[in-house]
């Protein structure tokens, strides 16, 4: 049996890898072998042959950003002629347009814009939770760290407490990139330690909100600096689960690949398979985290198809819209009926969800479909 053999044989059978069973596997060649044991893996978790989907927008209420990424291509400096923020009334309405076509998500997130106060946010949660029935799963950790900066002195903890107390669901977990400080340096060097990005999460776990983890390769970063990106969110989840905290921690981890276009950070742009990769790999380093999303966002519907048998047990949020991704020069589009074709050419029985992976409603009919559609664009 050769060591690859060994190391899927060992996680199929539940046990936990380390660093060097990462790096065995990113050296091997074997994609389609990963996959398979990544696949057997997911339907430990989900023995049902069901893809889950939830319908969402992707709100961007500000473009202005002192953070400065080189790999965004979205954000525009304080004072840019360029630079917006969303008016209240138009961010209401595009979460009405949501809930019109059946959508349960607004994924709100945009820049780290300084001169927003932290009234700022709680006052339009609070305005959202009035007017609309819908889960706010938004701010990222960097928008939240910023927060704590204008919010004249407040703990992170209290940061946090007061965003939920005023109508915050969930945390999303944009912001991650490579969880080392080597890579976050070179491509972001104000936007804080992977320390902090933890740190984040940690103290909403402990607040009892759900979160979830991404990962974002193609930066030149290095393998070891991929597994242990891996490894400090299966340790930030373990704290949660051994600690008891009143949440379930990460619901869900999310990989994809770096887009250059557009953008001020040079790099070759990653195909299908390190993705798909990187997906598997994931899927059997990440033993704690239950569901695993797809990322067609990036790579396209049918890489995210493909993606339904390499660990996803999810096909992620079929978004209303979305600009940052766009904004470098990737635009993949589909509808709520293709999503549900899709996952049934996979072979898998579609089912919408909620932010929490509750399930509302299985399309066991093939010939059932939703009875509005609209065109959700990336």
């Amino acid at each position: 049996m050769s060591q690859l053999d060994r190391i899927l044989e060992r996680a199929v059978a539940g046990e936990r890898l380390g660093l060097e069973d990462g790096l065995a596997l990113y050296d091997s060649g074997e994609i389609e072998k990963i996959g398979h044991a990544a696949n057997q893996v997911m339907l430990r978790w989900h023995p049902e042959p069901i893809t889950t989907f939830v319908i969402g927008r992707n709100v961007n209420y500000t473009n202005i950003c002192d953070v400065y990424c080189r790999f965004c291509a979205f954000y525009r400096p304080p004072g840019s002629k360029e630079g917006y923020v969303l008016p209240d009334e138009v961010i209401f309405r595009k979460i009405q347009e949501t809930i019109d076509v059946g959508g349960t998500e607004i994924l709100m997130q945009g820049g780290t814009n300084p001169d927003l106060p932290f009234s700022y946010y709680t006052n339009l949660l609070r305005e959202i939770k009035k007017r609309f029935q819908i889960i706010m799963h938004s701010f990222s950790p960097a928008e939240i760290w910023k927060m704590k900066d204008v919010s004249d002195g407040l703990s992170l903890e209290e940061v946090i407490r007061q965003l939920r107390d005023a109508g915050l669901d969930s945390l999303p977990g944009g912001g991650a990139e490579i969880l080392d400080d080597r890579t976050r340096r070179k491509i972001s060097r104000q936007k804080g330690s992977w320390t902090e990005w933890i740190e984040v999460m940690t103290t909403a776990h402990k607040l009892g909100m759900n979160t979830t983890g991404t990962m974002v390769i193609g930066f030149g970063e290095s393998m070891e600096e991929r597994v242990l990106h891996m490894l400090r969110i299966r340790d930030a989840q373990d704290e949660c689960i051994q600690n008891r905290y009143p949440s379930k921690g990460f619901l869900a981890f999310i990989p994809w690949t770096f887009q250059p276009d557009n953008t001020n950070l040079k790099a070759e742009k990653l195909g299908p398979d390190q993705y798909l990769k990187t997906l598997a790999i994931s899927r059997l380093m990440l033993d704690n985290i239950p569901n695993f999303q797809s990322s067609w966002v990036t790579m396209g519907p049918e890489v995210g198809k493909l993606s339904l048998s390499y660990g996803c047990n999810d096909f992620g949020s079929t978004m209303i819209e979305e600009n940052v991704v766009s904004a470098a020069g990737t635009t993949h589009k589909v509808t709520i009926s293709s999503t549900l074709q899709l996952i049934r050419e996979a072979g898998k029985i579609p089912a919408q969800r909620n932010t929490r992976y509750e399930t509302l409603k299985v399309f066991d009919d093939v010939s059932e479909q939703v009875d509005k559609d609209f065109v959700m664009q990336n």
